[in-house]
């Protein structure tokens, strides 16, 4: 619990995965209002990640915004006049895919939001806060109130912890 605390305290910039009904528009709208944290746009930037989802989905979520570095490997030399060059050069197997499609069920929307919030280091992949606010109805005052319901109860974590 504490070294949640403490790595809470260190996150200064946000980025929001889309969420159900677009409370990742309204969370982004009372964060930058609250002066809480940096909203980025480009999660690369992000010291965390705002989702309405964790699990498998999220995860691959997060593969296909933060890819991990692809490991440095040595050039292949092409063949010498010893080896024949029997391989056909820029053709594609029949079973590699290309112009590959995302799931649709990693984009969709539906069935998420339950109403749960959670706040998660890309790097350790560990929720570092969460917490059960689902609005009422689907609203834009509703989610507008939800949402600064979630920014006072972060506000709130943040301040207790700092005050420890």
């Amino acid at each position: 619990m504490l070294a949640c605390a403490a790595e809470l305290g260190a996150v200064h910039s946000v980025y929001l995965l889309p969420m159900s009904r677009g409370m990742d528009q309204y969370l982004a709208n009372r964060l930058t209002g609250e002066h809480l944290f940096l909203v980025v746009t480009d999660p690369k930037r992000a010291d965390a990640i705002f989702t309405d989802q964790i699990g498998e989905r999220f995860e691959e979520k997060l593969t296909d915004i933060l890819p991990s570095p692809e490991p440095v490997s040595k050039p292949v030399a092409g063949p010498t006049a010893d080896e024949p060059d029997d391989q056909p050069r820029g053709r594609t197997l029949p079973t590699e895919t290309v112009n590959k499609l995302a799931n649709p069920a990693s984009t969709s929307t539906f069935g998420r939001g339950k109403g749960t919030v959670f706040l998660v280091d890309p790097k350790t992949h560990q929720v570092l806060w969460s917490v059960f606010e689902p609005p009422k109805n689907s609203s834009n005052t509703e989610l507008d109130r939800t949402a600064s319901d979630i920014v006072s109860r972060l506000k709130h974590t943040l301040k207790s912890k700092s005050e420890r």
